[in-house]
């Protein structure tokens, strides 16, 4: 977690440009990953959804040394591993706190900028003490919850690969 507590304005440069209406539009469709049930499957468009398939073709089937055991419904934009699970969904919506100025200035003590290995997340501490992490400056927006107690700097590792690989970097739409 080290690497997230340098904090990395740049990251969110671009996302600040955004005008407030696409904060207000994204921060209804935001939600945090649950292991006691189901994983809630997202609804991007065509694009971000041929995108997440090409990702979930390429998802390591172990995850800091947890087999993958995707969550219910069973589908190409949802992943899992593990007990409780380390839950992956694709084509979310982008989270509010990625255009929030005190963010990007380090000012949130619940929200901070960074990377690992080439790949630029936000990471979110939750009231249940887990992390959510959504990828920035690519081209869909990939969550990933991590349960309280699990080396989440693992997780990111191994996920690494398979989002540069498949989730091109740029925009999300």
């Amino acid at each position: 977690m080290n690497s997230f507590r340098h904090r990395h304005r740049s990251v969110f440069r671009v996302f600040l440009r955004l005008p407030a209406l696409a904060l207000l539009i994204t921060a209804a469709g935001c939600s945090s990953a649950d292991d006691s049930g189901p994983a809630a499957v997202p609804s991007p468009d065509a694009k971000v959804t041929e995108l997440c398939r090409n990702l979930d073709k390429v998802l390591p089937a172990k995850v800091d040394g947890e087999r993958r055991e995707d969550p219910e419904p069973a589908s190409a934009l949802t992943a899992g591993w593990g007990s409780p699970a380390i839950i992956l969904r694709c084509g979310v919506p982008q989270p509010p706190k990625m255009v929030d100025p005190k963010v990007a200035d380090g000012h949130d003590p619940d929200a901070v900028a960074g990377g690992v290995n080439g790949v630029d997340w936000l990471m979110e501490k939750q009231d249940d003490g887990a992390y959510r992490f959504t990828t920035a400056n690519r081209e869909a927006y990939v969550e990933v919850g991590v349960p309280e107690g699990v080396d989440s700097s693992g997780v990111l590792i191994d996920l690494a690969s398979a989002v540069k690989k498949a989730i091109p970097e740029g925009i999300a739409s």
